[in-house]
């Protein structure tokens, strides 16, 4: 029979130890931002018009994150963001096209006036947190298919 060490066990307690706390977040350690998804913001959302093409819709708002297979006609852009040690947001928007043109949109964002627009002296309107799907999103682009 063989007696073991003080020095063994109490560095087999302080592993365990070790091991079970390294998941813990301590006060004071840094954790990192995390970003998911694409980046979305107002001002894209305001710069969508319905009648748009897939591919003007690509150019403002870039690929979506969620390009359903069974319903191709659906865009999903996701963004998420868990800022060190506070809680996880999220942000979503889904668009819906008819014949390859951008016919409407819900989620977390109600277009507006662009920020070009405005400078250019196009009228803010009314903000209205009420408003179903599907938003009008304002009168179409000139795309030069005519």
């Amino acid at each position: 029979m063989t007696v073991k060490s003080p020095n063994r066990i109490i560095l087999a307690i302080l592993c365990t130890a070790a091991l079970s706390l390294g998941g813990c977040g301590f006060p004071g350690v840094y954790k990192i931002d995390v970003q998911q998804g694409n980046v979305i913001t107002q001002d894209m959302v305001d710069q969508l018009r319905p009648g748009m093409t897939t591919r003007q819709v690509r150019f403002i708002m870039g690929s979506p994150l969620i390009q359903d297979t069974l319903h191709p006609n659906r865009w999903d852009y996701l963004y998420s963001l868990q800022a060190g040690h506070s809680t996880r947001t999220q942000e979503r928007i889904s668009l819906f096209f008819e014949n390859d043109r951008l016919a409407g949109l819900s989620g977390d964002f109600v277009p507006g006036t662009s920020r070009d627009e405005a400078i250019m002296g196009g009228q803010l309107p009314a903000s209205s947190s009420s408003e179903s799907f599907p938003v009008d999103l304002g009168a179409p682009l000139q795309t030069g298919d005519n």
